[in-house]
């Protein structure tokens, strides 16, 4: 594993415009690229540098370290647009932009000597699948983890564990297991050659080892501890908050698909064009009748949790039904889109059926999507919990950690 250069021979686009246009323009090399990156398990080095140069790896970081500071809302439209060019593309930015997030949750400092650039890259699994030992100055780091979407690629990698302090665990105030997130080179992680999925293949998220590694002190982070007490950086949910754009995105390139396939083709059975069938006009019209309630519900939920936290509430002030919003039309995203691409790849039958379809691959793309912790049941249980009083199983949905 190797760390991608960055230097770049044009400025990058910082801001959510420039960004936005970049990434529309990049959408047509993203498709004509699908099989390819498939083939490979892996985005291409220079699909790599191309995401790179649309500054979308740069969208987290605040302007004192060089970057934009997009919203949660311009950040998922970034992502929306990739993800229409090619899901595996739109997952690894979304996973490879989290550098600039976690950035209010390290020190200064060490922000400043991880990241010269901020279109550096992070990769890896945040939830605690390792030990982290206090030793002099740090950690000593080891464990396996899972699901390290674009670790191919990265610049860093993150790391949960639970830390141990001479032997024993660490319990924060509430006695649970104090979770810390470890930051480390590529170099100091092995590989294990084990993604081969139904869907999402290109992401190359194989399981690491890492080996009884050193990590400085300040090149780990808590989402407990954010340098700033309020803002819309300082809850532990915002790696999460851009992620419905990847369900977004596939779902409008397989609607507009279908849509410009109805246009011209002609039943021959039934003797009439495609766009007179009624069994295509419904579809169509209930598919995109669904991907538009959706997408307003996604951007809805994220631009008024922005609003509310920019003008200093903190989540203590939010309703039930505002802190439970966001979780649950991130959840619906992937549910719905999966169920939109699922009808429109029954509406052209057998045609979808092959791999050169790319039905085919954005079905087996949103069904493996669809299996993330983001999108599972235990994130419903989790709002109805909280709303009743009960004991949510996905806390950190909900924003929630010691």
């Amino acid at each position: 594993m190797t760390t991608v250069g960055v230097q770049q021979e044009r400025a990058v686009p910082n801001t959510a415009a420039e960004i936005l246009a970049a990434a529309e323009a990049i959408v047509p090399e993203l498709q004509a690229r699908a099989d390819e990156i498939d083939h490979n398990r892996s985005l291409p080095t220079d699909i790599v540098e191309l995401l790179r140069a649309t500054g979308v790896f740069r969208m987290g970081f605040g302007e004192q370290y060089g970057g934009p500071a997009l919203t949660a809302v311009e950040q998922t439209q970034v992502v929306e647009v990739l993800a229409r060019g090619n899901p595996t593309a739109g997952w690894c930015a979304m996973v490879g932009m989290d550098s600039g997030l976690f950035a209010d949750y390290l020190p200064e400092s060490a922000v400043r000597e991880m990241f010269p650039s901020p279109d550096l890259i992070t990769a890896g699994m945040l939830f605690a699948a390792g030990r982290a030992d206090r030793v002099p100055g740090g950690y000593r780091l080891s464990g396996r983890w899972g699901f390290g979407s674009g670790i191919l690629h990265a610049d860093w990698v993150s790391a949960g564990a639970v830390t141990y302090t001479d032997g024993q665990q660490d319990l924060t105030a509430s006695g649970k297991p104090n979770w810390r997130i470890m930051m480390v080179r590529p170099s100091e992680v092995r590989l294990i050659d084990n993604w081969y999925p139904t869907g999402l293949v290109g992401t190359g998220s194989a399981d690491y080892e890492i080996d009884d590694v050193f990590v400085p002190g300040d090149h780990s982070f808590s989402f407990a501890s954010s340098r700033k007490r309020s803002g819309p950086l300082s809850t532990p949910d915002l790696q999460m908050r851009k992620m419905p754009g990847v369900a977004l995105g596939v779902a409008r390139a397989a609607l507009d698909y279908v849509r410009e396939v109805a246009s011209s083709k002609f039943n021959r059975m039934l003797g009439i064009r495609w766009a007179d069938d009624y069994r295509v006009q419904y579809t169509l019209g209930e598919c995109e009748m669904d991907f538009i309630t959706m997408r307003h519900g996604v951007y809805r939920s994220l631009q008024h949790r922005w609003d509310r936290l920019e003008n200093g509430a903190s989540l203590d002030d939010f309703t039930p039904d505002e802190r439970i919003e966001t979780m649950l039309t991130r959840r619906y995203a992937f549910r719905c889109a999966s169920s939109i691409v699922r009808r429109l790849y029954d509406l052209m039958a057998t045609s979808s059926i092959y791999a050169s379809s790319p039905m085919d691959r954005w079905l087996r793309d949103l069904e493996t999507m669809r299996q993330h912790t983001v999108a599972q049941d235990r994130i419903a249980q989790s709002a109805g919990a909280y709303l009743t009083g009960g004991t949510p199983q996905f806390e950190l949905a909900l924003g929630i950690v010691d």
